[in-house]
């Protein structure tokens, strides 16, 4: 990725947060590498060298500054600045994949040879795929000495480190000092606790309350809760079940993350859901641009330029959940789900949860089709539950393995009972593909509607093409703007009846 000198560097003086996440700035004389945003005196343009990454300025020899902080930068992986291998690979390592793997398995599992892989990593990010797994320990790492009470050992655990002497080895190469020395005075923790909690870091604006609401009209009760501030669920990693909070932290630009779990060596991969289910990579600011030169989107990007897409905690649940609300409402899909989760989830008996949380969601084994159908549901319906869960069952990694949108969308509707719609909303939340596009959906062809006339699927299949890569987030607008509608309409019915 070529990066033009002049423009990070005036970008530099104007400490611009739009290009926060875009660019680092490694300082040749001091050897320490920026945010655009950082609060120190901007070091002279000659001294200056413009990398992509914070992995690419680690590999050039440069260390974090403690004054920025990278570790608090919002990350740009995924958001289409990027390759879309390049984007699978980096969801892939966030979650801990070079951890326990080397560079050739996830070059296999992403259909690719090695050699490719290294190229499109150094073409996209100036860094070598170990690069970008070296600096997201490090820099998880410096997060959670700075952020929490967690000791040395516990450290290097949680952040993915194979052992604490090579933990110990990186930081006093990369910051010329021990890990503990660069722990801030805080007052420690009364007692220990198993909680953890961390900011996780966004590019402003977001739009928090819209994001919670969606979640609050789905949450499932005993699974998830949701209050006027927080989104609260049961959370699980092979096996180990925990609880999870989130909410905004605005003061911070951030989200809050509240995190209870047995596992600390599962915790990048607790990190790297959170930040996809709420969407915390997006380059907000180039989507939105591009949305609103359209004459439909340009009013509600205005009204909502922080919208973002909702994502998902776990493939396969958001993939049955979206199996069960064919042809149905939101709340009777929610009751639908509901009563699955009751009848076929396993009750959680740990005390130290919160008690709003009683349930952990159905294992893949559970959803046998006779069971399922007891639900209440076209037996078609049921049959679908039951062969994606076998098909899951036989595959965890399902998923992540049908690629990039089309061929993901092609074995989707291959499987029985599930269609075009189905397909494109689980490639929109689960497999964060932000051209993913609802063409049938009934919200999308009402709010588009002219002179109360409904455009076709193809018609608006047509009108979209403006919208790409960004077609999800406009599907997210339009079904923002028809809930809005409804709501205005449903009050100004009430308003007339009690008038009358």
């Amino acid at each position: 990725m070529e990066l033009n000198r002049q423009a990070c560097y005036r970008a530099l003086l104007a400490r611009d947060d739009r290009h926060d996440g875009r660019f680092f700035t490694c300082v040749k004389t001091t050897r320490i590498y920026c945010r655009p945003v950082c609060p120190a005196r901007p070091p002279k343009l000659e001294n200056c060298e413009f990398v992509p990454s914070a992995a690419a300025a680690q590999e050039a020899g440069f260390r974090p500054c403690l004054r920025c902080h990278p570790e608090r930068s919002p990350s740009l992986g995924g958001s289409g600045s990027t390759s879309s291998i390049v984007s699978r690979a980096l969801r892939w390592i966030d979650d801990g994949a070079l951890d326990d793997e080397n560079v050739a398995s996830v070059a296999e599992r992403l259909g690719i040879g090695e050699r490719q892989l290294r190229r499109l990593f150094q073409q996209h990010l100036g860094a070598s795929p170990i690069a970008v797994a070296q600096t997201r320990r490090v820099l998880l790492a410096l997060q959670l000495i700075q952020q929490t009470d967690l000791s040395m050992v516990e450290v290097a655990l949680a952040s993915g480190f194979q052992s604490v002497r090579r933990f110990n080895e990186t930081f006093q190469k990369l910051y010329d000092r021990p890990p503990v020395q660069l722990r801030r005075l805080r007052r420690q923790s009364a007692a220990p606790t198993s909680q953890l909690s961390l900011l996780l870091p966004y590019r402003k604006p977001y739009d928090w309350p819209s994001i919670l609401n969606f979640f609050a009209v789905r949450a499932i009760p005993g699974l998830e809760h949701v209050t006027e501030h927080a989104y609260s669920r049961t959370i699980e990693i092979d096996g180990a079940v925990g609880a999870l909070q989130v909410r905004d932290s605005p003061e911070h630009s951030s989200l809050l993350a509240v995190i209870q779990f047995p596992l600390l060596k599962s915790l990048p991969q607790i990190i790297s859901r959170v930040r996809r289910m709420f969407d915390l990579n997006a380059d907000i600011g180039a989507i939105s641009g591009a949305l609103a030169q359209d004459r439909v989107l340009a009013p509600l990007v205005q009204a909502r330029p922080g919208l973002r897409i909702p994502g998902a905690w776990d493939g396969f649940e958001i993939a049955v959940r979206a199996i069960l609300g064919q042809q149905i409402t939101v709340q009777a899909a929610r009751k639908l789900a509901s009563k699955l989760v009751a009848q076929l989830g396993s009750p959680l008996d740990d005390a130290a949860l919160p008690l709003e949380l009683t349930h952990r969601f159905p294992a893949a084994e559970r959803f046998q089709q006779d069971e399922v159908e007891k639900l209440g549901m076209p037996r078609a319906r049921a049959a679908a539950i039951a062969h994606l869960a076998a098909k899951y069952h036989a595959d965890p990694r399902f998923f992540e393995s049908i690629g990039e949108l089309e061929n993901a969308a092609e074995e989707l509707c291959a499987l029985p009972g599930i269609g075009k719609w189905t397909a494109q909303y689980i490639a929109m939340r689960v497999l964060r593909e932000s051209d993913a596009f609802l063409a049938a959906d009934v919200a999308l062809q009402r709010v588009m509607a002219i002179d109360g006339v409904r455009p076709t699927a193809k018609q608006l299949l047509s009108h979209a093409e403006n919208w790409r890569p960004w077609r999800a987030y406009a599907v997210m607008h339009l079904w923002t703007s028809d809930s809005t509608n409804a709501k205005a309409k449903k009050e100004k019915e009430i308003s007339h009846a009690v008038l009358n």
